[in-house]
């Protein structure tokens, strides 16, 4: 189940977030009834969660809050069902920096918000092998989202 609650004031597409947190938890063989809560918030409550959790001023692009530590199932392994955890998302942030990564204001909402699962499921970037194996991962989703994307435009 995944559960999203807009309380940033701004309009995001809900059904896209939606649609491809069930295609990347699909992609990495995550149990189907395992939970996930995408929290969009405003810039202050960005700020205020990042200063108390993170301990650094400011807003983040994303922060994400693991419950259960569900992990990707191993080859041959039944992904278990569980609580993944919480996504939090400030879209003023993610429209202002989306420029910077030549993506439009969407495409950086559906990068971060596989960038923020990815950490639930465990994975990090503070080593270089780490980050590899991490960005790797969001840019293969990313790249297949894209193709499906394109599929349901070619269809209209």
């Amino acid at each position: 189940m995944i559960e999203i609650n807009n309380e940033s004031g701004r309009d995001v597409d809900e059904e896209r977030l939606q649609g491809l947190a069930i295609f990347a938890l699909d992609q990495l063989n995550i149990h189907p009834q395992a939970e996930l809560s995408i929290l969009l918030v405003d810039v202050e409550t960005m700020s205020a969660y990042h200063e108390k959790f993170m301990g650094e001023p400011g807003p983040t692009d994303v922060l994400s809050f693991p419950m259960d530590e569900l992990r990707i199932p191993n080859p041959g392994e039944e992904p278990a069902p569980g609580l993944l955890g919480d996504i939090v998302m400030a879209p003023e942030v993610t429209s202002a920096q989306a420029a910077e990564h030549n993506r439009t204001p969407e495409q950086e909402a559906d990068y971060l918000l596989i960038h923020g699962l990815l950490h639930l499921l465990g994975f990090d970037h503070a080593e270089p092998e780490e980050a590899s194996a991490m960005f790797g991962i969001n840019d293969r989703i990313i790249a297949q989202w894209a193709l499906v994307l394109d599929g349901q435009q070619g269809r209209k």
